[in-house]
């Protein structure tokens, strides 16, 4: 944990969760849906506060290693992912706190289990979009040439679990053939 960018990860994340818990408990427990709503659109201050940091850092000059790279596919996933998971514990805490449904089992097979893949992998590919954009932006506006390279070794790492999920997710689901559960 060389890096300050690794603590800002980690930070964020646990941001993220502490907002995202805090604004559904301030819904249900305390039936404040106005302050529920105003503490859930905090959450993309994190996203802000980690692209800053990580402009800062290479700005000083930071040798530009793996945590900014991953810095760029956090920040992607949590623009991409960011409402499906606060819907996510929406749902459960509705039913936990509130007597709202239980929460549905997501589809695995069948037509809609290819359709929740395809959705998934979709999502997966807007988060690969943020980043290169993250990514791009830094390069242009604050990266040097040595940095603006270093900065480059996402696009492997995009291609190459862009590659495993497309065969892990929905090519998966069109030919998984066994049985349902």
């Amino acid at each position: 944990m060389n890096s300050p960018i690794t603590a800002v990860i980690i930070g964020c994340e646990i941001g993220f969760w502490v907002l995202v818990c805090g604004g559904l408990a301030v819904r249900y427990l305390l039936n404040a849906r106005r302050a529920s709503v105003v503490i859930l659109a905090l959450v993309p201050v994190l996203d802000l506060v980690l692209l800053a940091a990580v402009a800062y850092d290479i700005h000083r000059g930071a040798d530009v290693d793996l945590v900014h790279r991953v810095a760029g596919i956090y920040l992607g996933v949590t623009v991409a992912f960011g409402h499906s998971m606060v819907s996510w514990a929406d749902v459960r805490f509705a039913h936990w706190f509130a007597d709202g449904p239980p929460p549905p089992r997501p589809p695995k097979k069948g037509p809609a289990g290819l359709r929740r893949e395809l959705i998934a992998f979709g999502q997966w590919l807007a988060a690969a979009g943020v980043a290169v954009l993250a990514i791009l932006v830094l390069s242009t506006t604050v990266g040097d040439a040595d940095q603006d390279a270093a900065l480059a070794g996402i696009f492997p790492m995009l291609g190459t679990i862009t590659v495993i999920w497309l065969l892990t997710g929905p090519v998966w689901a069109l030919f998984d053939r066994r049985e349902r559960d």
